[in-house]
């Protein structure tokens, strides 16, 4: 497929392959869809794994996800409804709330829980996991709570409103600014028959993730609950079209080109590096984690 452009000088990227995800379950029988996956690593690069859930049923949820470790890498989780509780190892505990993000940076490693503070109604969110680059794999852990207020957003001439996440769009900073990565995440919300262009450098690669409606992706239509990888092909930028009232995510980031080896919850350059981190996890080290905590 080839790029379109049009009259704000961008060339649109299209839609190299349309993904719906695998149904999974995760932590206490959460009941969610794995949309990127460990096949998807490489070419999703600095992306390693993306699970949306949408749950109205308590039982698909209230497990939710007891203490587990994580190593190598950052999780962004972002709450569209419902509440969590985070509490880590270093007894630091967070509520996240309708319209709010969680990031962690797991680094040298630490183990967390995420747990519902609800007992009925719809939960739904999804967690994007992030690559560290490998100087910073053992980097000291540390989360931000950023509740919905903190989130900043803006609305087009058109009725698009954007929340900005990470990254910038129409010059609006996002709430979180990573280096190495320079990730953008933005949730977007379109009323039928409007349009929202958003730059992306050339070169890094981005995707789009359809949770309500459907859109159309340089002409390519992207139904509810299907990610658009979009074609890394000299393009810079992102055009998105409704037809009914939709929202989707647009996400996009720098490739590290570095190797990826993934055990379960760690993620770090070396099979070497996995046995230290499965070693290091036996002997009790995450459980002492000092965790910073970063305010919104």
């Amino acid at each position: 497929m080839t790029s379109h452009s049009n009259e704000s000088g961008h060339q649109f990227r299209s839609i190299e392959r349309l993904v719906k995800g695998l149904p999974t379950s995760d932590g206490a029988g959460v009941k969610l869809t794995r949309v990127l996956t460990q096949q998807l690593q490489h070419r999703l690069d600095p992306f390693l794994m993306l699970d949306a859930f949408r749950n109205e049923n308590p039982e698909d949820y209230i497990g939710g996800f007891p203490d587990h470790p994580h190593r190598g890498f950052e999780t962004v989780t972002y709450m569209i409804a419902g509440r969590m509780r985070h509490h880590d190892s270093a007894g630091n505990a967070g509520l996240l709330g309708p319209g709010g993000a969680q990031w962690m940076t797991a680094g040298s490693g630490l183990i967390h829980s995420e747990l519902p503070e609800q007992e009925e109604g719809l939960m739904e969110g999804f967690q994007l996991w992030l690559n560290l680059p490998a100087r910073n794999k053992m980097v000291a852990p540390s989360y931000r709570d950023i509740p919905s207020p903190a989130i900043p957003e803006f609305t087009t001439a058109e009725g698009v409103r954007v929340r900005v996440i990470a990254g910038s769009s129409h010059g609006v900073a996002g709430a979180v600014q990573r280096p190495d990565t320079e990730p953008l995440y933005l949730d977007v919300h379109l009323p039928a028959g409007c349009r929202f262009v958003q730059p992306v450098p050339v070169g890094h690669n981005a995707f789009t993730y359809t949770y309500r409606g459907s859109v159309q992706v340089a002409g390519t239509t992207a139904p509810d609950r299907h990610m658009a990888i979009l074609a890394n092909d000299g393009a810079d930028g992102v055009c998105v079209e409704a037809q009914e009232d939709s929202r989707l995510l647009i996400v996009a980031g720098k490739p590290l080109n570095e190797p990826i080896v993934q055990h379960g919850p760690f993620v770090m350059n070396s099979t070497e590096q996995i046995q230290q981190t499965l070693r290091d996890y036996q002997a009790g080290k995450f459980e002492a984690a000092e965790v910073q905590v970063v305010s919104a």
